[in-house]
């Protein structure tokens, strides 16, 4: 989550601008509020981002994701390929593998609509070029290093009181978004509850250099224990997202370097030679939600505020980016038909698009999870059944793929 100005001429310090006004105020300026605010560039509406961290606190994350090919159509869309393509991954290959079953799933280009299967972006390019664009929205004003105080309803949309520097700001706005993230104060504030579950497993994350190169293929190799990802980066690095059950990943993050790299070579395979890691490994929970509810009157969630997903797949940017795009489409056209941004039933277009495609991505990351995560023998028969019906069946492989990377159901133009 992020806050400043939008363009650094816009900034105005927050003693000299006690009460100010704006149409739509979105909470986080991480890479899914951005994209929104972005996304709205040509609107005719004025957008204000407040972000509690510092501008380069926010690009500073040390941190790759899957980027889906409808993501990388969204950034093209906002006129940021040429600042994002030539400094991301083009897979040319995916391959899915269960255990030390010798018979694998292969994604190539021809399988997907583009010259690549997927990409693998690091965080700061994708928000380097989004701030860099936003610094030219002349209607766009950010406030990094600003605390949310407080949040009040009113009859004509919300009153934030906006803190920086000792200095205090009344800011008041049609419309509020919540793109803060999984602990999102705004998703609190409206009282929108959720419904999921916290994995039995943990994730760990690490970056590699391999001695060979990675060919700039991604891989997804499911353990009993979990998925194993190696998602290929530029400079021959990658970026390894290894999922375990809690006590199994806390004992890994114990052990000394070189027998956290024996455990990972295990699970890595020959195929890239000697690895040397380049990042030391960090663990996080894994867990399921989905909101509720994505709006309320004056109100809408966006990204992880609205909903989280197991890590399998590389889902969860994605699904945020998506949410960000037809938002910003739906905010747009009511805008020009003279609708009130804030109204419910403008508000319900966005919910209705976005949260049934939302929880069919949800639903499939759960099943491939629980259905690989185990050793029960009907299990393991019906899913290495599977991998070779989707690696022979030409129709049922790219409309998995269609899924995976963004093109099925209602797809959104910036």
């Amino acid at each position: 989550m992020n806050a400043s100005t939008a363009s650094y001429l816009n900034e105005t310090p927050i003693q000299q601008q006690r009460i100010s006004h704006t149409d739509v105020a979105i909470v986080g300026a991480g890479v899914v509020g951005l994209t929104l605010a972005c996304a709205l560039r040509n609107s005719g509406l004025t957008v204000t981002i407040v972000e509690v961290n510092s501008r380069a606190k926010t690009i500073a994350r040390d941190r790759a994701y899957a980027f889906s090919l409808m993501s990388a159509r969204i950034f093209q869309q906002l006129g940021l390929w040429e600042q994002v393509g030539p400094y991301i991954t083009h897979f040319q290959r995916v391959r899915m593998s269960d255990a030390d079953y010798g018979k694998t799933v292969n994604f190539y280009p021809t399988d997907s609509p583009a010259a690549a299967v997927c990409y693998g972006a690091e965080h700061h390019v994708l928000l380097g070029a989004l701030q860099g664009l936003a610094t030219n929205i002349h209607r766009l004003t950010l406030y990094y290093e600003t605390t949310l105080v407080d949040v009040q309803a009113t009859s004509t949309g919300t009153q934030l009181t906006l803190e920086r520097d000792g200095q205090r700001q009344i800011l008041h706005t049609r419309l509020l978004v919540g793109a803060d993230g999984a602990r999102s104060t705004i998703r609190d504030y409206a009282g929108i509850q959720t419904s999921g579950w916290a994995y039995w497993q943990s994730c760990i994350t690490t970056v590699l250099a391999p001695a060979r190169s990675h060919q700039n293929t991604a891989y997804e190799r499911f353990w009993p224990s979990g998925p194993f990802a190696i998602l290929p980066l530029p400079g021959n690095r990658c970026q390894v997202v290894w999922t375990a059950p809690h006590e199994e990943a806390k004992a890994l993050l114990a052990l000394p370097e070189h027998e956290f790299m024996a455990e990972l070579r295990r699970r890595y395979g020959n195929d890239m030679g000697e690895l040397q890691m380049l990042r030391p490994p960090m663990m996080f929970p894994v867990r399921l939600m989905q909101s509720h509810r994505y709006v309320q009157p004056g109100i809408a969630l966006v990204g992880d505020a609205a909903h989280c997903c197991h890590p399998v797949g590389g889902q969860g940017l994605n699904m945020g980016i998506r949410d960000a795009a037809a938002l910003a489409k739906i905010l747009q056209t009511a805008h020009t038909r003279r609708e009130s941004i804030g109204d419910i039933r403008v508000l319900k277009r966005y919910e209705r698009w976005r949260r049934t495609e939302n929880w069919l991505i949800l639903a499939m990351t759960d099943l491939l999870n629980r259905v690989f995560s185990n050793r029960l023998l009907p299990l393991v028969w019906l899913r290495r059944t599977g991998l070779w019906l989707i690696e022979h069946t030409i129709p049922l492989k790219r409309m998995i793929l269609r899924v995976m990377t963004g093109f099925f159901g209602r797809q959104p133009i910036v």
